[in-house]
């Protein structure tokens, strides 16, 4: 082994990824996991020994290069390559000199046998290239957790994933690691689709808001005992329950509950909103009583904001948002990861200190085939289109089975429901947040009564309030907008560390998933060119309007 090949390496590391580097300084090189052969090409290669001693070369022993290349070669727009395996890295290599490649992953196991190779031979310009990652000896979550940090696919493109073979084969670890990296990209792609759906709408939205969120907000004080009202159709069956409570508890509606609480004489203590559609405005064409507190995500339909002076703003997952509070703004943060309104209510719950937490109306079902609760938005909507030819019923059940993930369920312990997989999704995401809750969370529904969470009743309290604002909101846009046109590429974006170009490239992101899905095209500076231009657009509408 070469001592100074492997301290040059090493130093090379150093300046992309010391965490990676002090870990392998102090590893052992001279166990002999690897024998290391010469190519026909003169290339040195690793071979991997078995129990036996024997060796096996992980790369052609002929032209690793070229091999590399070729596997190189069968990529398309992928930008974001994993490998399973270091070895030599004659493919890592290779799939940094494309133009395509905006990011290369490699994950491996065993410290000491990555040090072996560190000391066999000249791995410095890799190491040094800023798109290029190893994941040593990671964990499952920690795999997951890291492509979901990186991988972007408005600007990354697709992914792929090459396993070195004779590294891998009948190394679990390898196996489990495939399944993590899959897990990642379902999970990116779930998100991504919507993005690419809602990425325009958001941002229209989000700067359409501001000169909204520019007047005084009140300081909410802190809660003891939270209701929080879903429009699930358990709901027509807890109205008399939650009149019975009601001046115990905070109530707090999912916006598509408002109307069928309105409906049951209940004027609910305030309402959350986190749906970008313009679709919301029906749940608020009752008008909102005048006590009732109007809980926006900043990237709600303006004409919602606009329906009372009696609003709060806050930041959900949009880098947009987070940017506005970081810079223009504070505002509170709130967890809106459950991608539904009854998940969002219990973040807010939480963030106002609520002790004990009850849901109503939370069925995340269809129990006995009914979709919502009486007097929510659905049922006038239907009304405005039926006719002889398309009654009532024919909508709703079309309504119903529009979704090809239905399935029906009869447990032996209550009435039989239909479920999706989005429904699903949602109630596994609430069930999860419940149970990590500080506070006591308990569940009426279709489900019967459920304990969630058995945090402690006896929180802090908590406060919950924005910030100054630090300029005008128009101020801030115009000086957002000038910052946007100095943007020449999303290349910030390839580099680990965090700059203000970062920063700005990153609040277009899910404007980017639109563009991309709507042009189609896969020529980077066009692509950049059409998500700028796009974007200067809408705030040019604003500003001059």
């Amino acid at each position: 082994m070469d001592k100074q090949c492997f301290e040059r390496n090493l130093l090379a590391l150093s300046r992309t990824d010391p965490n990676l580097c002090s870990r392998l300084s102090s590893a052992v090189t001279t166990r002999g996991i690897y024998r290391f052969l010469t190519s026909r090409t003169g290339e040195l290669i690793p071979a991997l020994l078995d129990s036996t001693g024997q060796a096996h070369p992980l790369h052609s022993t002929v032209d690793p290069r070229r091999e590399g290349e070729r596997l190189v070669s069968t990529l398309n727009e992928e930008g974001y390559v994993i490998f399973l395996g270091l070895g030599g890295a004659f493919a890592a290599d290779a799939a940094l000199k494309r133009e395509e490649t905006k990011k290369v992953l490699v994950i491996e196991y065993d410290r000491d046998g990555m040090a072996e190779l560190l000391s066999s031979r000249d791995y410095i310009s890799l190491l040094k290239d800023r798109r290029f990652r190893i994941l040593q000896d990671p964990s499952d979550e920690g795999i997951k957790k890291y492509l979901l940090e990186t991988y972007i696919p408005a600007v990354d493109g697709g992914i792929r994933v090459f396993p070195l073979r004779i590294r891998t084969e009948g190394e679990g670890r390898f196996a489990a690691a495939g399944e993590a990296i899959k897990g990642a990209i379902d999970a990116v792609s779930r998100d991504y689709s919507v993005q690419a759906y809602f990425g325009k709408r958001w941002f229209a939205n989000i700067i359409r808001n501001l000169p909204l969120a520019e007047g005084p907000l009140p300081v909410l004080p802190p809660l003891r005992r939270a209701a929080i009202c879903a429009a699930g159709p358990s709901l027509d069956e807890q109205i008399p329950l939650i009149k019975k409570n009601r001046g115990s508890q905070f109530l707090l509606a999912a916006d598509t509950s408002l109307a069928a609480l309105l409906q049951g004489g209940i004027e609910p203590d305030g309402v959350i909103s986190i749906d970008c559609q313009h679709i919301s405005y029906r749940h608020f064409f009752r008008a909102l009583p005048e006590k009732t507190m109007l809980f926006l995500d900043l990237a709600s339909p303006p004409p919602v904001s606009a329906r009372t002076e009696n609003r709060f703003f806050f930041c959900g997952g949009h880098p947009l948002t987070r940017y506005i509070s970081r810079k223009w703004r504070a505002l509170p943060m709130l967890d809106t990861s459950g991608a539904n309104v009854s998940y969002a209510a219990l973040s807010l719950a939480e963030a106002l200190g609520a002790g004990e937490i009850t849901l109503y109306g939370a069925d995340f079902s269809y129990p006995l085939g009914k979709t919502y609760a009486r007097g929510t938005y659905i049922y006038p909507y239907f009304e405005c289109f039926q006719s002889r030819h398309v009654p009532l019923e024919a909508q709703h059940s079309a309504f119903l089975y529009r979704d090809s993930s239905l399935e029906k369920k009869t447990p032996p312990d209550r009435p039989w429901y239909y479920e999706t997989q989005s429904l699903r999704f949602y109630r596994e995401k609430l069930y999860e947040k419940a149970a990590l809750s500080g506070a006591r969370v308990e569940t009426l529904g279709s489900w019967g009564t459920r304990i969630l969470g058995r945090g402690s009743s006896a929180r802090e309290l908590a406060i919950l309030s924005t910030g100054p604002v630090r300029q005008g909101a128009m101020d801030f846009l115009r000086a957002y907008k000038r910052s946007l046109e100095g943007l020449r590429s999303f290349e910030a974006l390839e580099n680990s560390e965090p700059t203000e170009e970062a920063e700005l490239l990153t609040t277009l992101l899910p404007l980017a998933a639109f563009i991309r899905k709507k042009s189609g095209t896969i020529n980077k500076r066009i692509f950049f060119e059409d998500l700028k231009t796009c974007c200067l657009e809408e705030l040019s509408r604003i500003i001059h309007s």
